[in-house]
């Protein structure tokens, strides 16, 4: 075990491995906020070929949803898996096994779907996975609640970073998804991964090898601000960096009892996002359709 895993190991002590710093002793068997003791557990893991164009591919990007999280989000869509708990138990060494699978069967990469309460053990599977003859990008699709301290652990785990940014706005952050001081945590992870990796990089079949790309998922009434979120990444990112804008919002979880955030996004709501996108000076990524 090399020494960033027995880092990231001793931050799960008295835990803070992300922003909320439970402080639990998760290596005993204590669990904090995303119910998560020392144990891996997964709900699926599989190719999966609805992610971005340069994640997918035509092959399929290798997917490993991760169970629990540390965000509560009150629309969360895989409420099941991130709230509800359900997936079962796998050590690491049987994970790492899993991703010589799916590098065997095709994918162009290994998807991990929200790790971020779980990166030792993560970063511990794909050390082992590495010795076995894994090559292809290793990709963290999470929520962007990070701690640039473990980022920095990460820094040799992980090839391309595929984050959220879901606020711009603190309370909003609180009131929908249960967690203190959003705005600043996630944007010094963004600055973090993108020092990290930089912009997205790409192979002669345009795919993707390297970067950062951020995700922006459009709520309905702005709540997730997506004018400051664009203009932090144009200003203080890059104008070049790869952002998806995500209209696909419904109800779910506990939304549909949520006035604010019980129907969809109006074309006329997205519209306008559009415009904030563009006027930004952004001009990499994928909008998608209502």
């Amino acid at each position: 075990m090399n020494i960033e895993i027995k880092k990231l190991y001793r931050l799960m002590q008295n835990c803070k491995l992300c922003p909320r710093k439970c402080g639990v002793n998760r290596i005993k068997g204590q669990t904090g906020a995303c119910r998560v003791s020392n144990q891996l557990k997964v709900s699926s893991i599989n190719l999966h070929y609805g992610e971005e164009p340069p994640v997918s591919g035509t092959k399929g990007s290798g997917t490993i949803f991760f169970t629990n999280c540390n965000l509560s989000c009150v629309f969360c869509q895989n409420y099941p898996i991130s709230q509800l708990g359900n997936g079962n138990i796998i050590t690491p060494e049987e994970l790492a096994e899993q991703m010589i699978k799916l590098q065997q069967k095709g994918a162009n990469n290994i998807n991990l779907v929200t790790p971020t309460h779980v990166y030792p053990m993560v970063a511990e599977t794909i050390f082992i996975a590495k010795q076995k003859g894994l090559t292809i990008p290793v990709l963290s699709n999470c929520g962007g609640y990070e701690s640039v301290e473990v980022l920095e652990l990460m820094e040799n785990f992980i090839d391309i970073y595929m984050p959220d940014m879901k606020y711009s706005n603190n309370e909003n952050a609180k009131k929908y998804s249960g967690i203190d001081k959003y705005v600043e945590n996630n944007r010094a992870a963004i600055k973090e991964m993108f020092r990290q990796k930089g912009n997205l990089k790409f192979d002669n079949n345009e795919l993707a090898t390297k970067g950062i790309l951020i995700r922006h998922l459009v709520l309905p009434n702005n709540i997730a601000g997506s004018k400051q979120t664009f203009e932090f990444i144009a200003n203080e990112i890059s104008q070049d960096t790869y952002v998806s804008v995500m209209a696909q919002y419904h109800t779910a979880n506990k939304s549909a009892d949520i006035t604010e955030l019980n129907r969809k996004i109006t074309q006329a709501e997205y519209d306008e996002v559009l415009d904030c996108f563009h006027d930004a000076g952004l001009h990499n990524g994928w909008l998608q359709e209502l």
